[in-house]
């Protein structure tokens, strides 16, 4: 007789938390999760009981996951939870597990490993606060001070939890008419007549003209091309802002639009084979084996030039929307990068340079590289906290209206 695994502790009635304990470590891993959620978790476990793993897994992530890039964290999260009974009750407890307990797979993904271990408070509070949700939504407070916080001052803890948040701050990439043309349901100014499709119609009702088909040229997003400094200065913004253009951009391609994505430092690293990742963390491991110079000197000359003797058929005609995050702290010869970037400028729609030193109040791009950024850019944009993001595609907008 096969020999069933027990989830949780059924017999003694532990189950019932265990399921809280996971939804719980479920949210820290940045799982979008409610109550309803989890009272349809609770629905589902009764409704197919604990005899068979699986079933218990597939009933969950059916009711508990909403989004395909959060499958994969559903299921390392479930193994490793549901592993050992004990082990769940430490950490329903909220307490790290032992080095005996512990009972993870050797390899997980960062949302899971961080998951797993219980957050510390970030300041030391009365004995009957330490029971605390560290799930739980912020306070209003906390919410709006991380808001504006620079992500340059942020702990670990907060780095990544604002991280996470940022992958949820969308960046709806402006469309333009496109070539294709699609039937238009009602007539309009911009739409023209489509004269076989008068015929046709017409021929079958006898030459009478009863409906006049027209035809209006498919919206499509506008090309992306994506410039990220990883340089020393730039190593707090990096990986935050990779993240965000990854979760920001994911449907692109799915709307006829093109996303490509490089870092620069002293070289250039091409990342758009990273971002074909679904998973936001993988498309981070990804891109973090690809990258060779990170946390080193800038020379975005040198790596502009790199982008047009290699990649110059990334930028579509002049349609291509250009956005490159760099504090401008370059150290290369400012007459190369002024040669470069007017290359670059005339062969896309606007070059927009992104620069977290926006922070500072009364800032003046008064070194070399930034004076030569400052002249060539279309416009400077903030992008130094999460404010400015949510900011981020209205200012876009904005830009390309009044050109």
């Amino acid at each position: 007789m096969a020999r069933v695994q027990q989830l949780g502790d059924a017999r003694r009635g532990k189950l019932a938390g265990n399921l809280v304990g996971f939804g719980r470590a479920l949210r820290r891993a940045g799982v979008r999760l409610d109550a309803s959620r989890m009272a349809l978790a609770a629905q589902a476990a009764e409704l197919v009981g604990v005899q068979d793993r699986r079933d218990l897994a597939a009933a969950m992530e059916a009711v508990m996951v909403s989004r395909e890039q959060d499958r994969g964290v559903f299921r390392e999260l479930f193994d490793a939870w549901f592993r050992d009974p004990e082990l769940a009750n430490k950490m329903l407890a909220q307490m790290l597990p032992t080095a005996e307990g512990r009972a993870e797979p050797p390899k997980q993904r960062p949302r899971v490993r961080e998951a797993l271990a219980a957050p510390k408070p970030p300041r030391a509070a009365p004995q009957n606060e330490h029971e605390v949700d560290f799930d739980a939504a912020m306070t209003a407070g906390e919410r709006q001070r991380l808001q504006h916080a620079d992500f340059n001052a942020l702990g670990a803890a907060e780095y990544r939890l604002v991280e996470r948040l940022a992958r949820d701050v969308p960046l709806p990439v402006p469309t333009v008419p496109g070539r294709r043309l699609r039937a238009a349901a009602h007539g309009g100014a911009h739409a023209r007549m489509h004269w076989p499709g008068v015929w046709h119609e017409a021929a079958r009702t006898g030459g009478e003209m009863l409906r006049l088909p027209r035809l209006l040229r498919r919206e499509q997003p506008l090309p992306l091309l994506v410039l990220v400094d990883v340089s020393g200065s730039m190593e707090r913004y990096a990986r935050l802002l990779l993240a965000f253009v990854h979760a920001a951009t994911r449907g692109l391609r799915g709307r006829g639009g093109r996303r490509d994505v490089f870092a620069f430092g002293t070289g250039l690293t091409d990342l758009t084979p990273a971002f074909r990742a679904a998973d936001t963390d993988q498309m981070l491991l990804a891109a973090g084996q690809a990258i060779e110079d990170f946390a080193g000197g800038t020379r975005l000359g040198d790596a502009l030039a790199q982008l047009r003797h290699r990649h110059a058929r990334r930028l579509v005609g002049r349609r291509t929307l250009v956005l490159l995050v760099s504090d401008g702290l370059d150290t290369g010869e400012p007459e190369a990068l002024r040669s470069e970037l007017q290359w670059l400028r005339r062969h896309s729609r606007r070059l927009l340079w992104l620069n977290p030193l926006l922070r500072f109040e009364g800032y003046a791009p008064i070194a070399r590289g930034a004076a030569v950024l400052h002249r060539e850019a279309d416009a400077m944009l903030a992008v130094h906290n999460l404010q400015a993001l949510e900011e981020l595609a209205q200012l876009i907008a904005a830009l390309l209206r009044r050109g």
